[in-house]
C-alpha cells in the first residue's frame, strides 16, 4: 500500500506540471496509470475509453515521466494526424517531456531524431500509423525501436477496427508491432468512440497472451452540450438558417458538411454574406488547413465549414458550437464531431441540420468499401503471375479498382500477410489468404444499421444525449435534461423570406468549370495502349463546364433525381433553362459553331435531345451523336483511369463532317473523364479546330 501511494504521488506531482497546480488524477486515469506503471503487473494491457476531454493524454504523459523514472525507453505513440501530433508535442513540452515526431511532413528530420533515440534523448515518439509499413522505417527502424520502447501507446484506437466508424488499414499493422514487443512492455489504447463491439475487437488485437485487457470505460455524458435537431424544407433555407443564425451564435465554432463540393459551396455564401468563415477539407492544402486552424483557435474566424477531415486532433476547449449541415452516417461518428465543442465552457450548441441527400451520400461512400474476392483475387493472381513488385499505378491498368480503393485494399492485404510492400510498390507472399465473405458482410450490416439508428437519432422524441450515450454502450447513460427534447425548447427553424430567397439564388446560380485531361494514365503499354505522357494539345479538350457536381447541394438534388433511377426523359425546362444559362456565362476563347451529342448508350433521348435543343436555340448546326462500336462500351462501367481508358479508347466513331470550327460536346454526366477526352480527340481528328465539352452533372 505504501508503494502504491507513493507513486500516486508522484503521479500527481507529475500531473500538476501537465495541467496546473489544482489539477487532480481522475480514478480511472490512476487506475490507468497504475496498471501501466506497477512493476508487479508486468506490461499490462489498457483499453481507455473515455470522453473527449477527459484527459487521456494526461494519462500517457504521466504514464511516460514515471516509465522514464524508473529507466524504461521512451515511449511510442501512434497518432493518426498531424494536428494531433503538433497538439501532443505541444502538451508534453508543458510537462518537460522530451517528444519529436515522425511523419511524412519531416523527412529531413528523420536521422537527427533517429541519433537522439540512440542517445537516449527522447521521451515520447510520435508517428503516424503509415510509418509501421513504410519499409525503409518498418525494415530499419521499427525492429530498435520494439526492442528499446518503454511504453507504446495507440491514439484514437478506434482506427484499428474496422467494425468502427473510422477504420484505418494501417493501424491493422499495430497488432503485428505489439507483438514483436518484450512482454514486460505496457500498452496503452484510447478512443472516446467505441461501442461494445469495437473495444472487444480493439482489446483482442491488444493482447494475444492468456492475460486480459483492462478496459475502463467511463460515463460519456457532456454537461455543456445542448443538442437539437432542426428539420428545414429544403436547401435554401438550411443555408438561410445558416446566414440568420452564425451572428447569434456565442464563439466560435465547426460547421460540418458530408461532401468537399458542400463544404467548399457552403463557406462561399457565407463568405459573401460578410460572415468570416473558410473551409477545410482532404483538398485544403496542408499549409492552408494550418493557417486555418490558427486563424479558428485565436477566433479570428466565426467558423470553419469542413468535411470530417476536421475531427480527430483539433482541439480547442472553448469552441461554442458545432452544426452539421448533413447527417454523419453513423451516430458514433456523429457524437465524435460534436464533443470537439464545449470542452471549456459552461454552454455549446450542437445542432443537426439533416439533407434529403444525406443516405444517397452515405450510399456512395458505403461503395468504397472493400472489394469483393473478384477483384481481390485478381489483383493476387497479377503480383503472382509478375513475380516482381508492382506500384499502385501500374497495378491500376490490371485490376478494375480505382486508386484509393486499390490501396486501401492492398494495405489490408499486406496486414494479412497476402502481400509485402516494398521499395518500388507492392509482391506477393505467395501466402494463402482467405477472404472472409462472412466478416465483410457483418461489417455492411453493421453500417447500415448505424445508418437506420443515425435517422432514429433524427426523429427520435426522447433525450438526444442519453441516445447518442447508449449506442455508445454508456451504461451511464440518463435524460441529460438540456437537448430540445429534455426541455421541450425548440431550435428556431423559421427564416427570413429575403434570407431564403438570396440562398436560393446563390444555390440555382448553374455552373462549375472542369479541367480537361492533360496527361495519359500511366503503365498502360502493360494492356497494349501505346499511349503515354502528355496528351498533345492538338487532340485534347478545352476546359469544360458542368451544370452541377451530383454532391452540390444546391442543383446537386435536381440532378440526382433526374438521373438516379436510370430512366431515359427530355430534360426538364427548369435544368434546361440553368444550362442555358451555363453557356451563356461561359468565356469562350471561340463561341463553337456545332453541337455534337456523346453517343448515350443509357439515356440517348436525354443527351441527344438536349444537345438538339441547344443548338436550335444558339443557332449551331447540330452534328450528330457520335457513334459506338458495337464491341466496346458496354458492360460493367471500369473503375480507374486505365481500365476505363481502355474500354472506351475504341468506342466513338464521327460518322458525319466535321467543319473546322469549335465544337460543343454534349454529355449527361462526367465521371472518370475519359469517354469526353476520347470523344474531343476523335472530333480533333475529324476536323474540329476546338472541342468544349459540356455535361449536366459532375459525379466527383
Amino acid at each position: 500500500m505504501a508503494a502504491t501511494a507513493t507513486l500516486r504521488d508522484e503521479a500527481e506531482t507529475l500531473l500538476r506540471a501537465l495541467a496546473g497546480e489544482h489539477a487532480r488524477l481522475r480514478e480511472d486515469q490512476w487506475r490507468a496509470i497504475e496498471a501501466l506503471c506497477d512493476d508487479d503487473a508486468g506490461g499490462r494491457r489498457v483499453l481507455l475509453v473515455q470522453r473527449t476531454g477527459f484527459g487521456k493524454s494526461a494519462v500517457y504523459f504521466t504514464a511516460t515521466s514515471l516509465l522514464r523514472r524508473r529507466g524504461a525507453g521512451p515511449t511510442v505513440i501512434v497518432s493518426p494526424l498531424l494536428a494531433l501530433m503538433r497538439n501532443q508535442i505541444e502538451a508534453a513540452e508543458r510537462a518537460g517531456v522530451r517528444a519529436r515526431t515522425i511523419n511524412s511532413a519531416n523527412p529531413e528530420d528523420w536521422d537527427a531524431i533517429a541519433e537522439a533515440i540512440a542517445e537516449d534523448a527522447v521521451d515520447v515518439l510520435l508517428i503516424s500509423p503509415e510509418r509501421l509499413n513504410n519499409p525503409a522505417f518498418r525494415d530499419y527502424q521499427l525492429p530498435k525501436l520494439a526492442a528499446g520502447c518503454g511504453m507504446l501507446v495507440v491514439d484514437e484506437a478506434h482506427c484499428i477496427s474496422d467494425w468502427g466508424h473510422d477504420f484505418r488499414p494501417d493501424y491493422r499493422r499495430i497488432a503485428t508491432f505489439i507483438e514483436d514487443l518484450p512482454d514486460s512492455v505496457p500498452v496503452l489504447a484510447t478512443t472516446a468512440t467505441a461501442n461494445a463491439r469495437v473495444s472487444d475487437d480493439i482489446a483482442e488485437q491488444l493482447d494475444k497472451r492468456d492475460s486480459a485487457t483492462l478496459v475502463l470505460r467511463g460515463s460519456l455524458d457532456r454537461e455543456s452540450l445542448r443538442l437539437s435537431v432542426v428539420d428545414m424544407p429544403d436547401n435554401a433555407h438550411r443555408l438561410a438558417w445558416l446566414d440568420e443564425r452564425l451572428p447569434r451564435m456565442d464563439g466560435s465554432g465547426i460547421i460540418y458538411t458530408l461532401t468537399v463540393a458542400a463544404a467548399e459551396e457552403v463557406s462561399d455564401y457565407l463568405s459573401s454574406r460578410g460572415h468570416t468563415v473558410a473551409s477545410y477539407t482532404g483538398r485544403t492544402d496542408n499549409a492552408e488547413r494550418l493557417a486555418r486552424e490558427e486563424e479558428l483557435l485565436g477566433n479570428r474566424l466565426k467558423a470553419l465549414v469542413a468535411t470530417s477531415a476536421l475531427g480527430m486532433g483539433f482541439d480547442k476547449p472553448d469552441l461554442g458550437f458545432v452544426v452539421h449541415l448533413g447527417a454523419p452516417s453513423s451516430p458514433v461518428a456523429y457524437y465524435q464531431q460534436i464533443g470537439r465543442a464545449g470542452r471549456a465552457r459552461d454552454r455549446a450548441e450542437v445542432v443537426l441540420l439533416p439533407g434529403s441527400e444525406d443516405r444517397a451520400i452515405w450510399d456512395y461512400f458505403g461503395s468504397l468499401s472493400f472489394p469483393a474476392e473478384e477483384a481481390v483475387r485478381r489483383t493476387l493472381d497479377v503480383l503472382a503471375a509478375e513475380g516482381r513488385a508492382l506500384s499502385t499505378a501500374a497495378l491500376e491498368t490490371r485490376v478494375d479498382l480505382r486508386r484509393t480503393r486499390l490501396e486501401m485494399m492492398l494495405k489490408v492485404l499486406d496486414v494479412d500477410g497476402a502481400v509485402h510492400r516494398v521499395k518500388g510498390g507492392w509482391e506477393s507472399t505467395g501466402q494463402t489468404w482467405d477472404y472472409d465473405a462472412e466478416r465483410y458482410a457483418k461489417v455492411e450490416a453493421a453500417r447500415k444499421h448505424e445508418q437506420r439508428r443515425m435517422l432514429a437519432y433524427e426523429a427520435t422524441d426522447a433525450c438526444r444525449l442519453e441516445f447518442l450515450r447508449r449506442e455508445l454502450d454508456d451504461a451511464e447513460a440518463v435524460p441529460c435534461g438540456r437537448c430540445d427534447n429534455c426541455t421541450g425548447t425548440r431550435t428556431e427553424a423559421g427564416v427570413s423570406a429575403e434570407a431564403a430567397a438570396g440562398a436560393a439564388a446563390a444555390l440555382s446560380k448553374p455552373g462549375v468549370p472542369f479541367e480537361p485531361k492533360r496527361m495519359w494514365p500511366t503503365g498502360l503499354q502493360a494492356i497494349g495502349i501505346d499511349l503515354k505522357g502528355k496528351i498533345p494539345v492538338d487532340s485534347g479538350a478545352e476546359a469544360g463546364r458542368a451544370l452541377a457536381r451530383l454532391s452540390d447541394i444546391g442543383w446537386g438534388g435536381p440532378l440526382r433525381e433526374l438521373l438516379s433511377d436510370g430512366a431515359d426523359r427530355e430534360v426538364p425546362e427548369d435544368v434546361f433553362k440553368a444550362v442555358v444559362q451555363v453557356l451563356a456565362s461561359w468565356d469562350w476563347a471561340q463561341r463553337p459553331a456545332a453541337v455534337v451529342s456523346m453517343g448515350s448508350l443509357s439515356r440517348p433521348r436525354l443527351v441527344d435531345g438536349l444537345a438538339e435543343r441547344l443548338a436550335r436555340l444558339g443557332r449551331m448546326e447540330y452534328l450528330g451523336s457520335l457513334g459506338r462500336a458495337s464491341d466496346t462500351g458496354s458492360g460493367a462501367h471500369r473503375a480507374n483511369s486505365a481500365q476505363r481508358l481502355q474500354q472506351v479508347l475504341h468506342a466513338f466513331t464521327v460518322d458525319f463532317p466535321v467543319p473546322a470550327s469549335s465544337v460543343l460536346l454534349v454529355d449527361d454526366v462526367r465521371d472518370s473523364g475519359w469517354s469526353m477526352t476520347v470523344a474531343a480527340m476523335r472530333l480533333r481528328e475529324a476536323g474540329a479546330a476546338a472541342v468544349y465539352p459540356l455535361a449536366l452533372a459532375l459525379q466527383a
